[in-house]
């Protein structure tokens, strides 16, 4: 048994990787679905929230240990090779027990026992993944039960060649391939296979990013402190110490969350958005329709997860442009009793938004345009939602339908215990300590310090920095792009030699101190003072 455990470990990995780099290969050919991810994205589904926060709190914190803050932009890489790992883990695990039911059973491995063990397997997952593709649910159920009876078929034939009688006198033919020679042959062509699906399957990923990179690049605006851009603020005196960071984000860098292991893909020409419910005029409407006839509104917005610690990366900044909320509900008809629009999403997401906040606030859009130029794929297009002072986890991307109701749900991560509020923390943050822009004023040694503070659409009325426990100094405060985006913040610090640790605090703009006692982002969102050493 133990010798039947150790061959199965082998030929399970030496099977199972090239089948994931099969599935990779497709998937970026044709857009067929990736096994590995479909099975995660389920399985998260599925999980109770306790347990997928514990997971993501553990991801996290093993990351800013590796990495720090900036490492924290990598999870989602680090998400989806979660995902391989535990395809690759379970197929392995699978041929483990296949081969140890031969070995107790003293069955001989045969196509039969393969194709049953590759259709055990295999169904399951495909009846995941077929629904999450957009091509023919045949082509996808035809080209996995494949692969997957093929892997099963190749489990059955090295069981043969590696699982040997225990009958010392049985005669071996003297034309059989010796094990190590099998093995030899069985990893040369798992690792062909593997190297050849991959790179070509990297090749075509890179691709497809820097066309999309040099489409985001050709539209966006120029970086803040270009003479070709004119930013509301473009003339405020107080300039970013060097090292803060942009303060508006360009949108290869705009920080990235979905739920799934990968963003939802929606071709415009067949997404249409139905509205519908407690309306006397359901609507269903093309993007087209929602740009032409509606006045379109902008508005630069910060945003930030909910999920970022004290000092996250996961918050940036934009230009917004969409329909008013109130606009796009004006004609409908809204019966009487109506009190939610109740939000559905491609990727699952789900939320509950009140009719009554969308009265007292023109400001709510639905959002079709970042930075000028339609949402990208891995930000919501073709529409999603924008509500001022809340955190993103109550805001939803990738829209395909609005239902008025009477009715409130929880949305998804209400459901799984998150705030159900999710009003922005006022936080302040220190990016940079500019020891390489140190000048001189008056024979003193000066050096800028700078960041962000944000509240919210609440504002910012003051930054505070202190240096070693020392006495709390008011920094300078950059005009903001807008009441609903961050401030950048600067203050000159008289240079002293040594180790020293700095600490930032904020005020919003009713004077209120943000909350200085630290607590951590799970359900409400992290509160506490960011502190930065040198």
């Amino acid at each position: 048994m133990k010798r039947s455990l150790g061959w199965g470990l082998l030929i399970g990995l030496l099977l199972t990787v090239p089948l994931i780099a099969l599935m990779y290969l497709a998937d970026q050919l044709v857009n067929l679905p990736f096994v590995p991810f479909n099975l995660f994205d389920w399985t998260t589904r599925m999980l109770p929230g306790d347990l997928i926060t514990f997971g993501i709190d553990t991801m996290i914190s093993g990351l800013l240990l590796l990495g720090g803050t900036s490492a924290v932009g990598n999870a989602k890489a680090a998400e989806q090779m979660s995902a391989v790992l535990a395809f690759l883990t379970a197929g392995t695990l699978a041929i483990v027990v296949y081969f140890l039911v031969l070995s107790w059973r003293r069955l001989r491995p045969s196509l039969l026992s393969g194709v049953i063990l590759g259709a055990l397997v295999g169904l399951p997952l495909i009846m995941i993944s077929t629904t999450v593709t957009d091509l023919s649910p045949l082509i996808t159920f035809v080209w996995l039960l494949l692969l997957f009876l093929g892997w099963g078929v190749a489990a059955s034939w090295a069981a043969a060649h590696v699982l040997e009688s225990e009958d010392v006198s049985e005669v071996r033919s003297v034309q059989q391939v010796s094990r190590r020679q099998f093995l030899i042959r069985l990893g040369s062509g798992a690792a062909a296979i593997t190297v050849v699906s991959t790179g070509v399957g990297v090749m075509l990923s890179r691709r497809a990013a820097e066309e999309a990179t040099a489409a985001v690049t050709a539209n966006s605006h120029a970086a803040p402190e270009s003479d070709s851009v004119s930013f509301p603020n473009s003339n405020d005196p107080v300039v970013p110490a060097p090292g803060t960071r942009p303060e508006y984000t360009p949108l290869k860098d705009h920080y990235k969350v979905f739920l799934r292991t990968e963003p939802s893909l929606i071709d415009e020409s067949a997404w249409m958005l139905p509205i519908t419910g407690m309306v006397d005029k359901p609507k269903m409407l093309k993007l087209a329709e929602i740009r032409e006839q509606y006045p379109s509104r902008d508005q630069y917005v910060t945003l930030s997860c909910i999920s970022g610690r004290i000092g996250t990366s996961l918050i940036s900044t934009t230009q917004w442009s969409g329909v008013s909320a109130q606009d796009l509900l004006a004609d409908l008809g809204i019966q009487e009793g109506a009190r939610y629009l109740d939000i559905t999403c491609d990727d699952g997401f789900h939320e509950s938004v009140a009719l009554d906040l969308i009265d007292q606030d023109e400001r709510i859009m639905f959002c079709y345009d970042w930075d000028g130029q339609p949402l990208p794929k891995d930000h919501g297009f073709p529409l999603r939602i924008w509500i001022p002072d809340v955190y993103g986890m109550k805001q939803p991307k990738w829209i395909t339908g609005i239902n008025v109701t009477d009715e409130y749900r929880e949305g998804y991560w209400v459901e799984r215990n998150w705030s159900e509020t999710a009003q922005v923390k006022v936080t302040s943050v220190i990016d940079t300590v500019a020891l390489d822009a140190i000048y001189e004023n008056n024979g003193q040694q000066m050096v800028p310090v700078g960041g962000i503070a944000w509240a919210g659409d609440r504002q910012i009325s003051k930054v505070e920095l202190r240096v070693d426990d020392g006495a709390w100094q008011e920094a300078q405060l950059r005009q903001p792009l807008s009441e609903t985006t961050w401030v950048i913040w600067r203050y000159e610090w008289p240079f002293v030699a040594g180790n020293h640790t700095f600490e930032v605090r904020c005020y919003d703009g009713n004077g209120e101190l943000q909350i200085v006692e630290s607590s951590d982002q799970r359900p409400d969102g992290a509160t506490g003072i960011h502190s930065y050493d040198i």
